[in-house]
């Protein structure tokens, strides 16, 4: 019988490599971070939105739960900012 898929390599203890391709250097800050992840966030949103108002339902509506779920993580991350740089 033929098998399509590959065996399994012989030791799977060896360690994985990560690509280095898309690399977040670790010594940047996390206030840094979280202000990079909430523009991001925010980018995505918009971009979200207004690709929502070309569709129908029930994508349309697909697309604005997952837009929901971006604008709830960017009200976490902004919500992390204010802890690490309360504005009294």
């Amino acid at each position: 019988m033929f098998k399509p898929t590959p065996n399994p390599p012989k030791d799977p203890a060896s360690p994985r490599k990560p690509s280095t391709m898309f690399v977040i250097t670790p010594d940047i800050n996390t206030e840094t971070l979280l202000a990079h992840a909430c523009e991001s966030l925010a980018s995505a949103s918009i971009m979200a939105s207004d690709l929502a108002g070309f569709l129908q339902s029930p994508h349309r509506n697909s697309l604005l739960g997952i837009a929901q779920i971006i604008m709830l993580g960017e009200l976490a991350v902004n919500r992390a900012l204010d802890n690490l740089d309360p504005q009294e």
